[in-house]
């Protein structure tokens, strides 16, 4: 039976670390080498992004990522439109061997009201 996008969204949030966005900026702010990680596309981050993010697009993050994290303990914090590539993103790292993964589950424009 095929799953729907939804559902493999669910199942990875099953096993990783799910945070709103006020909790997000508590653990970035307590974290110095936090790395806050845009998956949406290239294009949509450069019409707006958070001004400490990097963008790295959900479809090469397995590629890049270690390039920018090449620490396994460096706190990750995902986001993207609403939080269904963040939990996708966040469940491939975990994959990856990062231990310290968070995915913000909301809407972009809240999680740029908290973080600019």
């Amino acid at each position: 039976m095929l799953k729907s996008a939804d559902e493999l969204i669910r199942e990875a949030q099953q096993h990783i670390e799910c945070v709103d966005v006020q909790t997000a900026k508590k653990i970035y702010d307590e974290s110095p080498d936090a790395v806050i990680v845009d998956v949406r596309e290239k294009h949509k981050a450069e019409v707006s992004k958070l001004t400490d993010s990097i963008n790295i697009s959900r479809g090469i993050l397995e590629y890049d990522v270690h390039k920018e994290c090449p620490d396994a303990n460096t706190v990750i914090i995902t986001h993207c439109g609403g939080g269904g590539r963040a939990s996708l993103a966040a469940h491939s790292l975990k994959q990856l061997g990062y231990h310290r993964v968070y995915a913000i589950t909301a809407p972009f424009d809240e999680i740029k009201k908290v973080f600019g």
